[in-house]
């Protein structure tokens, strides 16, 4: 069994395939898959997917791409969300320097907010980083210092130090098809470095699709490749990673059920 840490099922890409999507998942041996929240303005729509199917759950959170249409999500919104059963992680949330979307104060102060939510709901953070490897390892650090959080460093293609230095906080780093494409020397080096138990894999569907589908839409079955090139470069079997890249989902996303094979 593999998990898609990171998928968006509820974006225009798949409205009119989604059971498709799901059933092609599960066909591939995908046995979860986390729709992530980008706009919590939005969240009742990515619910009511995770409701639909027994094997998504879902995350809330506001991207920093959007952090200026959100300026009202507070702390106390997040944690009543996040008490849904179906709501097993916080965000997606952080830094992108690459596009800006967001003006940069409104992504930090966005983020913060964030990061106390998964302090205080016990849920993971997930992380989203893009060319703002500084900031984001000052800002883990800072917070830290002020109390244990969990967090995953989403679609990693930052440096090696960053990397280094969150799996030394206790955060995992999920990799993408991004690892699998033929420039990706470096991210592939970092993948082969880190400990075993704190890499997942993901899709970041509908994008990014790994090097075998390259230019196709992506989606949760697709996992499986990337997946696949990642067992590669770390010298293990297909299955050994998969096994051990689904312990460390199960590990970190503690409140997502398990299957009922997978807990016996």
């Amino acid at each position: 069994m593999l998990v898609d840490s990171h998928c968006h099922l509820d974006f225009p890409d798949f409205a009119e395939d989604l059971d498709g999507i799901v059933a092609r998942a599960r066909a591939a041996g995908i046995g979860r898959m986390v729709s992530i929240s980008t706009r919590v303005r939005r969240h009742d729509a990515l619910l009511a997917i995770a409701e639909r199917y027994d094997d998504v759950v879902c995350s809330v959170g506001t991207h920093p791409h959007h952090v200026a249409e959100e300026t009202d999500v507070t702390l106390d919104e997040l944690l009543a969300r996040a008490a849904h059963p179906k709501v097993v992680a916080i965000g997606e949330a952080g830094l992108d320097y690459f596009y800006d979307y967001g003006p940069r104060d409104l992504q930090a102060a966005s983020f913060l907010i964030h990061v106390d939510a998964a302090r205080k709901s016990g849920l993971p953070l997930v992380i989203h980083t893009r060319e703002a490897d500084a900031d984001m390892q000052r800002m883990l650090e800072e917070e830290a210092a002020k109390g244990p959080f969990v967090a995953v460093l989403h679609c990693y293609t930052g440096g090696r130090e960053l990397a280094l230095r969150a799996v030394e906080l206790g955060h995992s780093i999920g990799f993408t098809g991004i690892v699998t494409f033929k420039k990706s020397d470096a991210l592939r080096a970092l993948a082969a470095e880190l400990p075993a138990d704190r890499i997942l894999v993901e899709t970041d569907a509908p994008y990014l699709a790994p090097g075998k589908f390259r230019g196709k839409r992506n989606e949760p079955a697709y996992v499986v490749e990337t997946a696949r090139v990642l067992a590669e470069t770390r010298g293990v079997t297909p299955e050994a990673f998969a096994a051990q890249t689904t312990e460390n989902f199960f590990r970190l996303f503690s409140k997502t059920p398990r299957p009922v094979e997978a807990a016996a």
